[in-house]
């Protein structure tokens, strides 16, 4: 390796592989540029940021565990030291994962769309509708009260917000119309 020392107080390593290691003259930056064109930078906050060449991708690792990855799409992940994950993709969806297993996507149209851990779904329509997934079925709800079922057999049951229900067999035949 070759060692240079900077007038201005910068040290830079050269390694045989075309490797550079440059250390500022109070020693509370290091920046390493690696042959392959990878670039680490350890910032006087202790913040490490690496820059991978081939992918042209940004990590960041904050002190307090908190870890960012930056696309060159322009999506957006933040790992948190809680297991937590958030990804902000390029249109602005962003998508929250938590650790223990729930998960929450945020659409730029204002729908939500919740996944429990169990695979139960809710999503949340900007138009203030709202769906219910579960393995027994799936309902409808709307912002005027009526509410649509369909269950996992076909059997469809639709409670309309006048108090009128009606009910169809699986193979869509009306079985209960009580008005």
């Amino acid at each position: 390796k070759v060692e240079e020392v900077l007038t201005d107080g910068r040290r830079i390593i050269t390694f045989h592989n075309g490797t550079k290691k440059e250390i500022s003259a109070d020693k509370r930056m290091t920046t390493i540029s690696f042959f392959n064109g990878d670039i680490k930078k350890i910032m006087p906050d202790q913040r490490v940021i690496y820059y991978y060449a081939d992918a042209q991708t940004t990590h960041t690792a904050y002190p307090d565990g908190l870890e960012v990855l930056q696309f060159p799409n322009n999506q957006i992940e933040k790992h948190y030291p809680d297991g937590t994950q958030e990804i902000v993709f390029p249109d602005h969806t962003v998508k929250c994962l938590y650790s223990d297993g729930f998960k929450e996507t945020f659409f730029p149209d204002g729908t939500v769309v919740k996944v429990e851990k169990n695979g139960d779904k809710i999503v949340t329509f900007s138009n203030g509708q709202k769906e219910v997934h579960t393995a027994q079925f799936k309902r409808r709800e709307y912002p005027d009260g009526t509410v649509k079922t369909v269950y996992y057999n076909g059997r469809q049951e639709t409670k309309y917000s006048t108090g009128r229900v009606r009910i169809k067999d699986e193979e869509g035949n009306i079985i209960l119309d009580k008005r």
